[in-house]
Parts: C-alpha cells; structure tokens; sequence
C-alpha cells in the first residue's frame, strides 16, 4: 500500500500541548461499524462489560533527553533503546558531527562515549555508570523526551514531568509514554473495579522511533524499530482466563497491543515473552488477540495511523477522524482518545 493512503489533513490548533484537567476528563470518541458515538473518557466501564479485561503498560518514561557538547558543538542525544545496562541507542543531532570515539559532555561529571554510527542520525553511546546509576544521572542532567509536535518556546514546564507519565508507570525505560493510558485517574479506577472490570500489566519501553515519520513511498518498505517488552506468566494467565470466560481484551494503547499481538499464538492464546518486537501491523493483518483497542489520535502517514487502520479499516478511521476534526476533538500525545471496535465486527 502507498504512504500516501494514510495521509489526512490536521488542522495545528488540533493539536493538544497540554493535557485536560482532572485527565479523565478527556474526551472519547467511540468508533464502531455502525457510527461514531461522543463520550467522555471517564464513561468508560459503562462501555465495558464485567468480564472484559484491560491490558495497560507499566512502563515508566526517563529523562532521556541530553544536550551537551563534543568540543564547541552542541550535540542534542535523545536516547531510544538500551542495548545494556550502560548502552544505549540514540538519536543525535547533528549527527554528522560526531564519529565513533567521539565523547559527548553532558555536565561536568556526565559524558557519554560514542561507538558508532547508524544511519537516520542514530549513534550507540557508552556511559560510564549504568543501571539504576544511569537513571539516577538522567534525572539531574535530562529532559522529558516530549514530542516534538508538542511545542516548548521558552522551555520544557515542570509540570511535564508528571503530566508526561501514566499513573501505571513503574518499570523505568521508555522514551515515549503510552498516552493512552495518560487518561486514567484514582476515581475512573475505582469505577473499573466496583464494575467488576480487572486490569493486567504489561512492560513495553516505548522508543522515540514511534515519532518517526514513515518516509518511504509504500508501506513495505518502512523498517520498524525495535522496543524491549516482557509479558509475565501471571499476565498471560489472566488474558487467557479472560477469553475463556468470554471476555473481551482491551488493550490500552498500540503499545499494549503490539506486544499482546507479539506474544500471541496463531489459535489466540496468549504466553509469556521477554525480549524486542518490531512487529508492524498494517492493513491485512489477522488480530489473534485484541478485541478493542483504547488510543489517541495519531498524526498522519505514522505507523500508529496505520494499525488503527488494520485494527478498525482505514475508511472508517479516515471518517472518524474527519468526525473528531470537525467536532473540536484534541490531536496527539496530550489529546483526547478513542474507543475502537474491530472491523471484523
């Protein structure tokens, strides 16, 4: 298929540079085969059933966002993957000033060696802590790695640092945060519960690579990056349990449901599963495991457009989000979200 398939037009004040307040208060659209339908985020357990099962990820996003100096220039390092406990992947900028040697200061105790270069500005920088060392480092001398649709003029807010982070976060490594689950609160959980609707945990690091545009003229072409992800035995316990009893499962986030998809057996079982995907889900592809997807709205020709396309069909989600437009709904990582249905519904 063409990139071009997946393009649509966004108006720039759509797009959302703050979150709403409480974050339950965020609107929701809800997508289904027959229409669309103008809820509120915090409506949500009425629009689940008792025995569906809500899958979110715990992962917990870093200061993964450096700026510092090789010699006079300025080198901006925004961190993606780790590759070890001191190792980590990133995007440097500009790229074409550094060479594998190179070392990058950060602060006067804090610098990063580089070992090599890739392509699209990606170098592989070596610290010299690591661990829970690193990120101790990261959090005096980093920044939130916001988006870079989400415009800071004079400077990250404070506030970023928590609003930036999903009250599941737990298990430090991502550089994006799963926004879909920026909407839950306290009170919508406590809703969840006394409706009898559980919730299982997953851990998927969110790298920056989700904000890359996809360039090439077809889809077959993109190469996906990879994020680290695990999905213990109790996870995989409960999403079975779940779709035995006829429950549905509800992934919060493409994130959620990349990796329930990763983890998932042909027959629709899932198991446990540590280690990278890069799975790309495009229009074609067969769902073995989710049957409702909860996410934002995503930016045009991304690969997060794409598999709400796969999930939902890419007319319907073309219609829904010139509904979404024309309603006033807010865009991206601190927008608002949609309820998706499958289109094999």
């Amino acid at each position: 298929m063409r990139t071009a398939d997946f393009d649509f037009k966004l108006p720039p004040e759509r797009i959302a540079d703050r979150p709403v307040s409480p974050r339950d208060a965020a609107r929701l659209l809800v997508v289904r085969s027959d229409g669309f339908e103008d809820r509120i985020f915090r409506d949500l357990p009425a629009l689940l059933s008792p025995r569906d099962l809500l899958v979110v990820n715990d992962t917990r996003v870093i200061p993964a966002r450096l700026e510092g100096k090789r010699g006079a220039a300025r080198i901006e390092a925004t961190l993606h993957k780790a590759e070890g406990l001191d190792i980590w992947r990133a995007f440097a900028r500009p790229a074409k000033r550094l060479k594998a040697g190179d070392i990058i200061q950060f602060a006067e105790d804090f610098s990063a060696q580089v070992l090599d270069k890739g392509e699209a500005g990606e170098v592989t920088l070596k610290f010299p802590v690591g661990g829970a060392d690193l990120i101790a480092a990261l959090g005096l001398h980093g920044r939130m790695p916001l988006p870079p649709y989400i415009r800071r003029p004079e400077g990250a807010l404070a506030s970023d640092r928590d609003d930036y982070q999903t009250i599941f976060a737990k298990t430090e490594g991502a550089v994006a945060a799963p926004t879909a689950s920026l909407h839950f609160t306290p009170a919508l959980l406590d809703a969840l519960s006394q409706r009898g609707i559980e919730m299982a945990r997953l851990t998927l690091h969110v790298g920056a690579g989700t904000f890359l545009p996809v360039k090439a003229q077809t889809i077959e072409e993109h190469r996906m990056h990879a994020e680290w992800g695990e999905v213990t035995p109790a996870v995989a316990d409960a999403v079975n349990r779940a779709k035995t009893r006829g429950g549905r499962i509800v992934a919060v986030g493409t994130t959620s449901l990349r990796l329930l998809e990763s983890a998932a057996t042909p027959e629709g079982r899932l198991v446990p599963f540590t280690g990278d995907t890069s799975i790309f889900i495009t229009p074609g592809y067969r769902f073995k495991l989710v049957d409702r997807l909860v996410t934002n709205f995503h930016l045009p020709r991304s690969t997060l457009f794409m598999l709400v396309a796969a999930f939902s069909g890419l007319e319907r989600m073309k219609r829904a989000y010139e509904h979404a437009i024309a309603s006033g709904y807010r865009f991206y990582s601190y927008g608002d979200a949609c309820l998706l249905e499958p289109d094999r519904v």
